[in-house]
């Protein structure tokens, strides 16, 4: 099991969010769109190259994102992965990925 988190403005929260769930993440024994979200501020700067959705280049942009965290089995973190990158609206979105102990009790 993995955990994925991502960073996403509200514009598009909904979109990213069923864009992996529909590749399979967020599933829980006998659920499922299982998430935690917060809401923070993240800055980036876009240089020269770059197509960025927000802000214009040279110039730092804050903006309110959504942090999203969830798990994802296996062998679908490859797939949702790529369905975030496919649905988030930025060139280079932030995210992680972390391989997740299984523990039996």
């Amino acid at each position: 099991m993995y955990k994925l988190c991502f960073y996403v403005p509200e514009s598009h929260l909904d979109a990213v969010k069923k864009a992996v769930f529909a590749a399979g993440a967020g599933r829980i024994g006998a659920y499922d769109n299982c998430c935690w979200q917060v809401l923070g501020h993240g800055q980036f700067r876009p240089l020269e190259g770059s197509q960025p959705f927000l802000g214009q280049h040279g110039h730092v942009q804050t903006v309110s994102e959504w942090k999203i965290e969830l798990v994802v089995a296996d062998e679908l973190i490859h797939d949702c992965v790529k369905a975030l990158k496919k649905a988030h609206p930025y060139e280079t979105p932030a995210f992680e990925v972390w391989r997740l102990s299984d523990m039996q009790f």
